[in-house]
């Protein structure tokens, strides 16, 4: 709960809070100098404490009704207060009772205003006991019987309601704090669900510096890829929907990680494909952008590998992955209306990269001129020839891109050799020191079915030539 004497802006208050009064030292003050005046006669002196004392608290109450507390108030009703002990020459239970209103006022204030009240405190006790002593003499007579007890029991009742009050702002502010807890644990949730569907790239600057979110785009230099899975339309007649999804998720996560690792945007998924593409919001140069997607492009190769491994023992054969890249100017942005958005890109490059995926063949990376001029340098081309690809006047020169190691068969990390009835998968990055010697074994034993099925399928060839020749006969 705020302290009383520092209220919040911008945050409304409940009508108990905004209509109570912050100030019940007054009626103790205006009881007290009253009673005083009565016990001594109304002397001079006494109905000046109360002229003293009571205007100002009678304004207090009427200006203060309907407001929240504040410094300079505060720091009346201590001086009003002060006034009192000091004119009264520090008579034990009257003073003391008054004290601790000082004491209960300045501690709910404000943490940078409460030396300044402790000051003003003792200053206006100081002043106002010289001035008593000037006028009245020395010891002033305050050891009646009734008025102290008076005093100090409307002083313990003050303390407790505003002891009460702090309670049970304290309660409100509790519940309202496990309320906003609550609230954003859920917001903390569905954001955290709602980001799976926004590329990291977009999502984060919005939520670290709370951006404005409009309709907006821009041309940048981009290096866009498309890919999608060779022969999955053909799987899809033959699978079931429950395997179908499952070999599609499947490959998407395994894709959408690869992305995320070498820092690309990933788009969309489009059926089995998916767009990606480097450049915006975070550039590393046009360059450096290309040099990202090709490894991108040839970790998605490796990995799809692996997943063709993994769906042929299910029974899955012949999926294949195949994409198309380029490097131009595109238009980048939140492309949409105010209710809804997308982060997009569009352009005549976008549709490069779309109709080169198209001609790509199986397992293959066809990339653009464009982005060959970029890359040549770090990766084994070959040029694939001319394209005529649809929307391009003229025909388009296209590469393919060879993994890094491809003329290096002895530093080679995969091996990866299909033919009916055999399967050769050698993931050499992914293999643990511990494994070779099982991976020989297994190998060895291969070699040795393969030897006896070689002398068996040699006998039973002869066997069958003689048959044939006893027949001819």
């Amino acid at each position: 709960m705020p302290f009383l004497d520092t209220p919040t802006p911008n945050r409304p208050l409940k009508n108990k809070v905004a209509y109570r009064f912050d100030y019940p030292e007054v009626f103790v003050l205006i009881m007290t100098v009253v009673f005083l005046a009565w016990h001594f006669d109304f002397r001079a002196t006494a109905m000046a404490l109360v002229v003293v004392v009571v205007l100002p608290s009678l304004l207090i109450l009427i200006y203060n009704y309907r407001r929240q507390a504040s410094f300079w108030t505060s720091n009346i009703v201590i001086i009003l207060l002060s006034s009192v002990i000091g004119s009264i020459q520090f008579c034990a239970v009257i003073s003391i009772s008054l004290i601790a209103l000082i004491i209960l006022r300045i501690i709910l204030s404000g943490r940078e205003n409460r030396f300044k009240l402790i000051i003003i405190a003792i200053a206006a006790i100081i002043i106002f006991y010289y001035v008593s002593v000037t006028l009245n003499g020395t010891g002033v007579d305050c050891k009646e019987g009734w008025l102290s007890p008076l005093v100090l029991l409307a002083s313990m009742v003050v303390i407790l309601w505003q002891f009460r009050h702090i309670y049970q702002g304290y309660i409100d502010y509790e519940v309202r704090a496990n309320q906003a807890t609550g609230r954003s644990t859920t917001m903390v949730s569905v954001i955290n669900k709602l980001t799976r569907f926004i590329p990291p790239q977009i999502w984060e600057p919005i939520v670290q510096s709370d951006v404005p979110v409009a309709v907006s785009n821009k041309r940048a230099k981009l290096t866009i890829m498309f890919s999608d899975i060779v022969g999955f339309t053909e799987l899809s007649d033959s699978l079931s929907s429950d395997n179908l999804a499952d070999i599609l998720n499947t490959y998407m996560h395994c894709m959408t990680m690869i992305a995320n690792k070498h820092g690309a945007v990933l788009d969309k998924f489009i059926g089995d494909g998916m767009v990606c593409f480097f450049g915006e919001p975070n550039s590393q140069g046009a360059r450096q952008d290309a040099l990202d997607c090709i490894a991108m492009a040839i970790d998605m190769r490796r990995e799809m590998r692996t997943l063709r491994q993994k769906w042929r023992l299910m029974g899955f054969e012949g999926l294949y992955i195949r994409m198309g890249i380029t490097t131009g100017y595109c238009h980048v942005g939140n492309f949409g209306s105010k209710n809804r958005l997308s982060y997009t890109l569009i352009g005549k490059e976008a549709n490069l990269a779309a109709r080169l995926e198209s001609s790509a063949g199986k397992d293959e990376i066809l990339i653009s001129e464009s982005t060959y001029d970029y890359i040549c340098h770090n990766y084994e081309c070959q040029h694939a020839g001319a394209f005529q690809l649809k929307g391009f006047d003229s025909k388009v020169h296209a590469w393919r891109v060879f993994d890094p190691d491809i003329d290096k068969v002895h530093l080679s990390k995969w091996v990866d050799y299909t033919l009916p009835g055999f399967n050769l998968h050698l993931n050499f990055k992914d293999m643990d020191y511990n494994d070779y010697q099982d991976i020989r074994t297994r190998l060895n034993f291969a070699l040795e079915r393969i030897e006896q099925e070689k002398e068996k399928a040699v006998t039973d060839n002869v066997a069958e030539d003689k048959h044939n020749d006893i027949n001819r006969h």
